[in-house]
């Protein structure tokens, strides 16, 4: 006669049952979420911050691709001495903006934070794939928390970014090589945030400007903004507001005028790189990637020489290219970026032939 499992064996049983079946959950899960290593890598840029062995940078961006396109982080350390980062995301809105600072705040306090100031245009998120490539990648905290809830749709559930196999469940027909190779590493997509992107695409028809019907900047992106500056000013932090040297879409004098007015209120510094061509020598023929939108690598170091000296001059800021550990963390990163600029080159002359 055989004899009856124990009760205590039963629990065990069910036990790993359960254990089981969440780990399958999760495995499964995990397989159909975006990857973002191949298509739309700019979905990956923020999980990359997480995994990086330092947390003592000197200054921190945050902001749209006006910042992880159009400033490189090497030519800073490299010229000026500055340890920095970039915590930037496609289409990163203001109160992102705010919240990834926040999460940043969490792990290290720069002595600088660069926002990007063109997100002030927009109160509210208009796209779930856009807030998902931003927010995916935060780790959990009451930061991410509230950057969910800030940004959400009327048709999105918070829920959905809880378990995000409920948003991607009807994905499997969409799995492919990347999924499979890429789901215990991802691949390395920035370099301290900064996307390299050595494509040329000269300016040259830009479309004509639209005249707005109003030039306001909302009030939920200016509650924002004084968040923003307040949070820096809890923690001791220099706030610096930058508009980019992309040219397309149009910067208006208009909204121009608002954050200069911003800045002087609040004794911040605000630099419009456009007005600076004369000093950053940009060459709109040579230095973007898409016709103004965004810089390419040459554009990039340009605008980050010039906002390096702005940083400089403006900001207790001293060169640490003397501390050796620090030295030898830059040293290995500018082997990553000069492989990068190599296979970039490769790929750009292969396309040519």
């Amino acid at each position: 006669m055989k004899k009856k499992p124990s009760k205590t064996a039963k629990i065990f049983s069910l036990v790993g049952i359960f254990v089981f079946l969440v780990a399958a959950f999760f495995a499964v899960q995990h397989l159909l979420v975006p990857k973002y290593c191949i298509e739309l890598p700019e979905g990956g840029m923020v999980r990359e911050y997480y995994k990086d062995a330092r947390k003592d940078f000197d200054v921190i961006f945050v902001g749209d691709c006006e910042v992880y396109e159009d400033y490189s982080p090497m030519v800073l350390w490299e010229d000026y001495g500055i340890s920095s980062y970039i915590r930037g995301s496609s289409q990163q809105l203001i109160f992102q903006s705010y919240y990834m600072l926040e999460d940043t705040i969490r792990y290290e306090k720069p002595k600088v934070v660069v926002f990007s100031v063109r997100s002030l245009q927009y109160d509210y998120a208009w796209s779930e794939p856009y807030n998902r490539m931003t927010i995916e990648g935060m780790k959990w905290s009451s930061s991410k928390v509230n950057c969910i809830k800030a940004s959400m749709l009327e048709d999105e559930n918070f829920v959905d970014y809880v378990f995000p196999i409920l948003r991607y469940h009807t994905r499997w027909k969409e799995v492919n090589y990347e999924d499979f190779h890429y789901y215990f590493k991802p691949r390395q997509i920035t370099h301290n945030g900064y996307y390299m992107v050595l494509n040329v695409k000269p300016v040259e028809n830009l479309p004509s400007v639209k005249p707005l019907a109003d030039y306001t900047f909302p009030d939920r992106a200016w509650e924002y903004m004084d968040k923003m500056r307040t949070l820096c000013e809890d923690n001791g932090i220099e706030l610096l507001l930058v508009k980019s040297a992309s040219v397309y879409p149009h910067w208006y004098d208009e909204w121009d005028e608002q954050v200069e007015d911003y800045a002087k209120e609040h004794n911040l510094v605000y630099v419009n790189l456009l007005e600076h061509q004369d000093e950053t020598r940009v060459n709109y023929e040579t230095d973007t990637s898409d016709a103004g939108l965004h810089m390419n690598l040459y554009g990039a170091e340009k605008c980050s020489r010039y906002l390096g000296k702005v940083l400089k001059d403006n900001y207790d800021l001293k060169d640490r290219r003397d501390e050796e550990d620090l030295s030898q963390y830059w040293k290995e990163k500018r082997a990553l970026y000069d492989e990068a600029i190599d296979e970039q080159i490769e790929i750009l002359s292969l396309s040519e032939e």
